[in-house]
C-alpha cells in the first residue's frame, strides 16, 4: 500500500541545524525535505497517530553540526527520539496520554554537575488526561505537565495548568520562558532551575479584551507579542519584572512598591507597557520575531506576510501568497525561512528580500462551496495512464498531483480572476473531466448571480502541453445549455468527443476539430463544436457515460437510463425506472454491464445487462462514487454507512469500498474507510518506470485502486492482492442482493442492432473558425485588495483600451 496526500501544515515544521533539511509533520509520520530541491528525502515512521510536535536538538558545539537528532510527540501518547539522518528510532517514551503540544526549553546534554553526573532533560507537554475519575470533569482533563525525558516519565503529579481544550505551547528562543494562550488570557511560566525535577516554576498572567490566537517571544528581551481574533497585535514589554526578578524567591520590594505609569497595561498585569498595532482585517495566525529581534512577522487570513519594524512600527508586505498563513519559521541560516499556508504548501523564503526560493506543495484541501452546489460532484478526476489526480482548488485552479511521487505537478488557472482568501465565493468549478490518455481536459464553472443578476455557466475545453501537464485553453462555450447547470461531463474513449448533460433537460455531444498550423514550428490546435443535441421527455439529464468502445452513450433522464448512438444521435433503448434520480453512470470495462447509482431517500446501486437490456442485480446503498477499470470486468463503489453501522459493525468507520465482479452480486472484497463523504475512487495503471517501487511479493500489479477521502488523503493498493485485504478488510455481512445475477452475453449492441457505422473523425471540408474567450481584462483587473492590485501603469492602459474602439482599415 502507498499512502499520500497528507497535510503538510497540521503542525509547525522545523529546520535541521545546517538548514539543508526541513522536518514536516505529515499525519503519523515526519517527512524530511531538502531545502535545496524541495523534494522529500526520507521519513520518520513509528507513531500510530497524528504527530503534533517536532523539535530538532540544537548544536552543542560547531563540531557537532553533522549530528541530526530530533524529538517528536504524538496523539498516540508517545515521545520519540530520532536520528533523522539514517533515519533511526533511538528512544521511545510512553506517557499513555495524547500529546497535543510539546516544548523543550533547554537542551542540557553537555553541562555536568560537580559529582560528574549529567543533568536531566525536561520537556513540557500539553496533554489530555484520559483516565476517567469521579473527581475530574471533562473540562479539567486538559493539562500542562512536566516530563523527564532522561528518565522517560512524567514528573509526579505536578500540574502547571488546566484548560478547557488543548492549547499549543510556545517557548522563547532563549529557553527561559514558555507560555500558552487561553481565551483572553496569556499565561507565561519561568523555570528557575532547568535541570532539576523539583525546580520552582513561576507563572504570570497577562489580560486582553479579545480572544488571543497566537503568541511569540522576543529572542533577547522580555518582550512578548500576541495576536487576537480582530487582527490586532499587542506587544508587552518588560513582562514579569516583579514575579521573575527575584533570584531566591524574595521579590524586590522597590519594584513592587513603586507605582509607575504603565501605558496600555490592563489591571495589575506584570508588564511595563503594552502597545497595539492593527493592520489585519481578520484573526492573526502567524507571529514570529526575527533572529536579531529587530522585526516582527505577522500573517493571517489575508494571505499577506507583514514585516513590522519593532522600534518604529513601520511595515512592509509580502503579498500574493494566495492562502491564509499558518506558521513562519526561521532557520539557522539567516538568509532562509519558511512559511506554511492553509492551501497545504510550504514556501521557502530568501531573507531579507522575502523572495520565494522553493515551494513544497502538498495536495490542496477540498473547496468549501454553498450547500446547493455540494451535490454536483467532488471535483476530482483521475488520469489513469499517468498516475495523476486532478482536484479543484479554492483559488479557481485545477491541481495535478502525482499519486506515485506524492507531490504537486502543476496547476491550471481555470477562471480569470484574482483570488483573495476569505472573499465570498463568486465562481464555482462544478466539474472536471480528463480524456483516457490525459491529453485533453474539460471543466465547467458557474458564476453565481448577485441578487438574481449576472449568473453565467461556462464549459471549457483544454489541451495539454508537452511537459508537466501545462494545459492551455482551446475553446470556451458560454451557457452551453442556456441558463441550466451542467450535471456531468464525460470524454469519449477516443478523446475526440465529449458529452455534457444538464439539469435543464438536454445533453450535447461536442466534437473535436483539429487544425494544423505550419509556421516556424508545426503545431496542432484543437477546437470544439456542438455535434448533436438530445433530450427525453424534457426530463433533467443527471448523469452520462460512454461505453468502452464508444459505440453507446448512456444518459440518465432523472430516474431512467436512455441509450444513444453518439455518432448519429439516435435513441437506441430506454432502461427501467429507479425510485430516485440517478447521480452516477459507468460502463464496467469492456463487459456488457452498466452500473447506475441513484441518490436521495431511496438510494440504489444497480447493475444492468446491456445484452438483455434488463436489471441484473441491485442493492439499497447510499453510493458516493463508482469507478470502473478500463480493461477489467470489475468495478468499485464507495458506500456511505448509516449511523447505526458506524457504531457497531464498522467501529467508527463512516464508509466502505466494495469491489464487485459485474456479473456477481456478492462483493469480492470489502474495505472499511474513514472520511468517505466527498471521497473518490479511481483505477490507475502502473507506470513501467515505477514497477520496482510498488512490486508486491516480487510481482508488479498491472492496475491499482486509488481511494481519496474527503480530506484529499489517499491510498494506493492492489485490489486483487491478499496483502491489501488484510489491512482493512471487513466481514461481508448484511448485504443481500435483490435480484439474481444475469449471465453475460455477447458484448455491446452488435448482438441486438448489428454493427454501428464508424464515426468519421476526419476534419470536414468546411472551413473551421476558431473561437476564443473574450478579451476583457478590465472586468477582473480591479478585484482584490488594494495592496494586491497590479501597477498603476498597467491598470491605466488596460482601462483606457477598454473605452476605445479599435478600427481596422480594409486594403484597397
Amino acid at each position: 500500500m502507498m499512502r499520500g496526500g497528507r497535510s503538510l501544515v497540521s503542525s509547525s515544521p522545523a529546520f535541521s541545524n545546517d538548514a539543508k533539511k526541513l522536518l514536516v509533520c505529515t499525519s503519523n509520520t515526519v517527512s524530511v525535505f531538502s531545502t535545496v530541491t524541495g523534494l522529500q528525502i526520507t521519513s520518520l515512521e513509528g507513531h500510530t497517530a497524528l504527530v503534533t510536535s517536532v523539535i530538532v536538538v540544537p548544536l552543542s558545539n560547531p563540531a557537532a553540526k553533522v549530528l541530526c537528532y530530533c524529538w517528536t510527540a504524538s496523539l498516540d501518547g508517545t515521545i520519540r527520539y530520532w536520528d533523522f539522518s539514517l533515519p533511526e528510532l533511538m528512544k521511545t517514551i510512553d506517557i499513555r496520554m495524547p500529546i497535543f503540544s510539546m516544548v523543550i526549553p533547554s537542551f542540557l546534554d553537555v553541562p555536568a554537575e560537580e559529582n560528574g553526573k549529567h543533568q536531566d532533560l525536561f520537556a513540557y507537554v500539553s496533554i489530555e488526561d484520559t483516565k476517567e475519575t469521579q473527581e475530574k470533569t471533562k473540562a479539567s482533563r486538559r493539562q500542562i505537565r512536566k516530563c523527564n525525558l532522561s528518565k522517560s516519565r512524567l514528573v509526579g503529579k505536578l500540574i502547571l495548568g488546566e484548560t478547557r481544550k488543548p492549547e499549543v505551547l510556545t517557548v522563547s528562543p532563549s529557553g527561559k520562558f514558555f507560555g500558552i494562550r487561553n481565551k483572553c488570557k496569556l499565561h507565561i511560566w519561568k523555570v528557575l532551575d532547568q535541570g532539576s525535577e523539583r525546580a520552582a516554576v513561576r507563572k504570570i498572567t497577562l489580560h486582553h479584551t479579545k480572544k488571543i490566537t497566537v503568541i511569540a517571544f522576543h529572542p533577547t528581551q522580555r518582550i512578548i507579542a500576541a495576536g487576537d481574533v480582530t487582527g490586532r497585535i499587542l506587544t508587552w514589554r518588560g513582562f514579569g519584572n516583579r514575579a521573575f526578578a527575584a533570584s531566591n524567591g524574595v521579590a524586590d520590594q522597590k519594584l513592587i512598591n513603586v507605582q509607575e505609569d504603565k501605558p496600555g497595561v490592563r489591571d495589575n498585569d506584570d508588564a511595563d507597557s503594552c502597545s497595539t498595532w492593527h493592520w489585519h482585517s481578520a484573526e492573526v495566525n502567524v507571529l514570529s520575531f526575527s533572529s536579531d529581534g529587530s522585526y516582527l512577522y505577522s500573517g493571517g487570513k489575508e494571505g499577506v506576510l507583514v514585516v513590522w519594524q519593532l522600534d518604529t512600527g513601520k511595515k512592509k508586505f509580502l503579498p500574493r501568497i494566495g492562502s491564509p498563513l499558518l506558521y513562519f519559521i526561521d532557520s539557522p541560516d539567516p538568509t532562509l525561512s519558511s512559511i506554511s499556508c492553509a492551501d497545504n504548501q510550504i514556501h521557502l523564503l530568501k531573507m531579507p528580500s522575502m523572495g520565494i526560493l522553493k515551494t513544497i506543495s502538498g495536495i490542496k484541501a477540498p473547496c468549501c462551496y454553498p450547500d446547493m452546489y455540494k451535490g454536483l460532484g467532488n471535483g476530482i478526476a483521475f488520469d489513469q495512464t499517468a498516475g495523476l489526480v486532478a482536484v479543484r482548488t479554492e483559488n479557481y485552479c485545477i491541481q495535478f498531483y502525482s499519486l506515485f511521487d506524492d507531490r504537486g505537478v502543476s496547476e491550471v488557472q481555470v477562471c480569470e480572476r484574482n483570488h483573495q482568501p476569505g472573499d465570498d465565493v463568486t465562481v464555482i468549478v462544478t466539474s472536471v473531466a480528463l480524456s483516457i490518455d490525459g491529453s485533453l481536459m474539460s471543466t465547467s464553472e458557474v458564476k453565481l448571480a448577485e441578487e438574481g443578476i449576472g449568473g453565467l455557466v461556462c464549459l471549457k475545453f483544454w489541451e495539454a502541453g508537452s511537459q508537466n501537464k501545462e494545459f492551455s485553453l482551446s475553446t470556451i462555450v458560454y451557457e452551453p445549455h442556456r441558463d441550466a447547470g451542467i450535471s456531468a461531463v464525460k470524454f469519449h474513449p477516443s478523446g475526440n468527443m465529449v458529452v455534457s448533460s444538464s439539469f435543464g433537460g438536454d445533453f450535447k455531444v461536442w466534437k473535436c476539430n483539429h487544425d494544423v498550423i505550419q509556421n516556424d514550428q508545426m503545431r496542432q490546435n484543437f477546437s470544439w463544436t456542438c455535434h448533436a443535441v438530445g433530450s427525453y421527455k424534457k426530463k433533467p439529464m443527471t448523469a452520462a457515460a460512454f461505453s468502452a468502445d464508444g459505440s453507446v452513450l448512456a444518459v440518465a433522464a432523472k430516474t431512467l437510463i436512455t441509450l444513444w448512438n453518439p455518432y448519429k444521435n439516435v435513441l437506441l433503448a430506454v432502461l427501467g425506472e429507479t425510485l430516485t434520480p440517478i447521480a452516477n453512470l459507468s460502463f464496467v470495462g469492456k463487459s456488457d454491464n452498466l452500473v447506475a447509482a441513484s441518490c436521495g431517500s431511496n438510494p440504489q446501486l444497480s447493475v444492468w445487462n446491456m445484452s438483455k437490456l434488463s436489471l441484473s442485480w441491485s442493492y439499497k446503498l447510499h453510493i458516493e462514487v463508482v469507478a470502473s477499470a478500463i480493461d477489467l470486468s470489475s468495478f468499485a463503489a464507495l458506500v456511505l454507512l448509516p449511523e447505526s453501522s458506524k457504531k457497531t459493525t464498522f467501529k467508527g468507520m463512516d464508509g466502505v469500498i466494495l469491489l464487485f465482479n459485474a456479473t456477481d452480486p456478492v462483493p469480492t472484497v470489502i474495505w472499511s474507510v474513514r472520511k468517505a463523504k466527498g471521497g473518490a475512487l479511481g483505477f490507475v495503471q502502473v507506470n513501467p518506470s515505477s514497477v520496482e517501487e510498488i512490486s508486491i511479493d516480487g510481482k508488479a500489479p498491472k492496475v491499482l485502486l486509488a481511494y481519496m477521502n474527503g480530506d484529499h488523503e489517499y491510498v494506493l493498493f492492489d485490489p486483487y492482492c491478499k496483502d491489501a485485504r488484510e489491512v482493512s478488510i471487513s466481514q461481508k455481512e448484511g448485504l443481500a442482493a435483490h435480484d439474481h445475477k444475469g449471465q453475460a452475453g455477447q458484448y455491446g449492441y452488435a448482438s441486438i442492432y448489428g454493427k454501428l457505422p464508424e464515426f468519421d473523425r476526419k476534419r470536414p471540408e468546411a472551413p473551421w473558425v476558431p473561437s476564443f474567450p473574450s478579451d476583457r481584462p478590465w472586468e477582473t483587473i480591479f478585484s482584490g485588495s488594494s495592496h494586491n492590485l497590479p501597477p498603476l501603469t498597467k491598470l491605466c492602459s488596460a482601462f483606457l483600451e477598454s473605452l476605445l474602439e479599435k478600427r481596422t482599415s480594409a486594403a484597397e
